[in-house]
């Protein structure tokens, strides 16, 4: 992130960068010390819906970018197995 312009529609776009995987992160924390299963399934829910919002950031900026770089195409693995890993948890968590 610290390599992109300083433009507006950049700035936009690294705060929201910014915000969507620490929530994620934060909101799997918080899953962790669930009250009940109910609570646990709820914030991984949220978790996941970060992610993909994550997801969603690094994609449009390897749209925008002329030149894929390495690290941001290995980012954008790596949401996307997070992705798939929280997915799992909800679609296990609903079965139950």
């Amino acid at each position: 992130m610290r390599t992109l312009p300083n433009s507006t529609e950049y700035k936009v776009i690294k705060y929201q960068l910014a915000k969507s995987p620490t929530s994620s992160g934060a909101n799997y924390e918080e899953a962790q010390a669930g009250s009940s299963k109910a609570d646990f399934s709820n914030k991984t829910r949220i978790a996941l819906r970060e992610m993909r919002e994550s997801n969603y950031w690094l994609r449009i900026i390897n749209r925008i970018l002329e030149n894929k770089e390495n690290e941001l195409l290995f980012l954008i693995n790596e949401s996307n197995e997070l992705k798939k890993i929280l997915g799992s948890i909800v679609q296990k968590t609903r079965s139950k």
